[in-house]
């Protein structure tokens, strides 16, 4: 792991998220420093007193292959380095996660509701079965088949849905019901135990 400064980590931390903006992934840990010789614990949250040094920050940067560095950040300079390496983050992610387009949201939502009106919309058939008017009575009657077909498959898939559901909670209700016996089992164990006799000493 290579130690740098901070300024050195920033440039280098620019220079791999351009290396991976195609593919790639990048890992990021933040973790606080201790003083030589001390435990992870601060000392005066065993002793309930004050502790007043001040500790460093330390950031590691890594593609999972071959780039590792690192950088060590005073507690005076997090301010600074952090209005930095936020600004670094916000440009750098910005580019790879996608915009909310509610344009195309809004589009979705409107054929949704179409789709729903054209499936619950009662199709009338009527007009002559000969002569004028039954080509248009015709595609009423196959408007109307093509619905009922349609709201055949949305409730077979309520039903699995709900099969679905059940078997979960079907499942969950065996877990529950096998965890209070083997609770109840060790219950009775231990007043088996703690009520047995004391045998007499010979």
């Amino acid at each position: 792991m290579q130690l740098v400064d901070n300024t050195a980590f920033l440039t280098q931390l620019t220079a791999l998220f351009e290396s991976t903006k195609d593919h790639g992934s990048i890992w990021l840990t933040h973790k606080r420093l201790t003083h030589d010789g001390d435990d992870a614990t601060m000392k005066h949250e065993e002793s309930g007193g004050t502790d007043e040094r001040e500790y460093q920050c330390l950031i590691r940067a890594t593609n999972g292959k071959t780039i590792n560095f690192s950088t060590r950040i005073d507690a005076n300079e997090l301010p600074k380095f952090y209005s930095a390496y936020g600004s670094l983050l916000k440009s750098s992610l910005s580019l790879t996660l996608r915009k909310r387009d509610k344009k195309k949201e809004k589009t979705r939502q409107e054929q949704a509701l179409k789709r729903k009106k054209k499936m619950t919309e009662l199709v009338v058939v009527d007009g002559p079965k000969r002569g004028a008017g039954r080509r248009k009575r015709q595609r009423q009657v196959k408007a109307a088949a093509k619905q009922a077909e349609a709201q055949k498959r949305f409730k077979e898939r309520e039903e699995k849905r709900r099969v679905v559901e059940s078997s979960c909670i079907l499942v969950s209700i065996r877990y529950l019901l096998a965890l209070l016996r083997v609770l109840q089992f060790r219950d009775n164990s231990r007043s088996i135990i703690y009520s047995s006799p004391t045998l007499p000493v010979e």
